[in-house]
């Protein structure tokens, strides 16, 4: 094979200043996290702004490449022919055997950027430029130089080793996980809130999860259906912890106690009321939701008002701006979309009003809390108390 190693490219973390160490060490520690799940062995390491991977004998390029694409804080990913220093006609004739096996029309337009890292090399950035482009130009004749709008990119980074490559694969961008704090995601079984997981991960952030469980009126496979999300967002965010509640007393309670058209923002209330006690528990900073203002009743301006007031973390809730489709869209790109839409119904839409309040007054609903004081406490306590841990990975 011809790549045995890939330069990885990252983005905001160049800009780190003197902390950038601490944010390369954690990108090299979710690389190797991520390549245990591609056959072959691989050395990560770095060198002067640069992350390498490199394999150690055979492997599986596909599988090598999939598991990258997805570490958070990757924006490029090079597969790249390293070769040793032994003066400019071998690099030049490398980059000429690299072209013959990377692109074997040999007719496109091309250009060269040489970067000299290591001043020893006799020549400078512009001279490997312009005697490597006449290289290639005598070895190619139907390829033309393109400065400003080439087909082919050739770059040569002059290291420790030379690094000769021309793709750059797009990476997930973002922050490596786990260099943000860590935050607590309100996880159902439906579209928005996995997407809201994934994207709160995007930018470093470690996810624990909490789910809401109803039986008998929600099924086991709904349970399953969410740790099967939770599985899937952990493909990106790395192994997650779901708080699996079990909260039909408290529902039921609500029911019993509570106006139907109030049903909905109460539970969340008591929802968000458990999620932070977890959270704090756990070490966490902040709750995560996927709600989208004005998408159902429990999200209008007045609702979402009403249901933050229990909250003293602050809530990220970073599709708030999305429209349907466009968190559709993303749920396709992670691959939990088809999960999602599975019809197996999640506590909130089982105890869903006919008639629920989309401008709840907070005084009216505070109110109507009064009445459940006497028991809720404990009831609250019992169901985080009892409530079942699993550690959800990607397999």
């Amino acid at each position: 094979m011809l790549f045995k190693a890939f330069l990885i490219k990252y983005g905001e973390i160049g800009i780190k200043g003197r902390n950038r160490y601490l944010f390369e060490d954690a990108l090299v520690r979710q690389i190797q996290f991520a390549l245990r799940e591609a056959e072959g062995k691989f050395t990560v390491s770095k060198e002067q702004g640069r992350i390498y991977v490199e394999a150690e004998g055979e492997y599986d390029y596909e599988e090598t490449i999939t598991a990258l694409k997805r570490v958070f804080g990757i924006v490029g990913i090079c597969p790249v022919v390293q070769i040793e220093d032994r003066g400019f006609e071998d690099l030049a004739e490398q980059v000429i055997a690299y072209i013959k096996q990377v692109y074997p029309d040999s007719q496109q337009t091309f250009k060269v950027h040489a970067r000299r890292a290591r001043k020893n090399f006799p020549m400078d950035s512009m001279t490997i430029n312009s005697e490597i482009g006449a290289r290639i130009l005598d070895a190619f004749p139907k390829m033309r130089v393109d400065v400003h709008h080439p087909q082919i990119n050739i770059f040569i980074e002059v290291r420790k080793k030379i690094h000769i490559y021309s793709q750059i694969i797009s990476g997930s961008g973002g922050m490596p996980v786990g260099t943000n704090g860590k935050a607590m995601l309100l996880l159902s079984g439906g579209i928005d809130s996995p997407v809201a997981g994934w994207m709160i991960a995007k930018r470093g952030v470690q996810i624990e999860a909490v789910y809401f469980h109803a039986p008998p009126y929600t099924s086991e496979r709904a349970k399953q259906k969410v740790i099967d999300l939770a599985s899937l967002v952990a493909k990106y965010a790395g192994p997650i912890k779901l708080h699996i509640i079990n909260f039909t007393d408290i529902q039921l309670y609500i029911y019993d106690q509570c106006p139907h058209e109030e049903l909905t923002i109460i539970m969340r209330r008591y929802m968000m009321r458990i999620a932070e006690q977890i959270a704090r528990e756990s070490g966490a900073l902040g709750l995560i939701t996927g709600e989208s203002i004005g998408q159902v009743a429990s999200q209008t301006m007045q609702s979402l008002y009403a249901t933050n007031e229990v909250c003293t973390m602050p809530v990220f809730r970073p599709v708030i701006g999305f429209d349907k489709l466009e968190i559709i869209d993303l749920a396709l790109k992670i691959n939990t979309y088809e999960t999602s839409i599975q019809p197996f119904e999640d506590c909130c839409t089982i105890f869903v009003a006919k008639h629920p309040v989309t401008k709840p007054s907070l005084k009216v609903i505070q109110k109507s809390e009064e009445k459940l004081k006497e028991k809720m406490e404990e009831m609250v306590e019992r169901a985080v108390s009892d409530r079942e841990i699993v550690v959800c990975k990607y397999t």
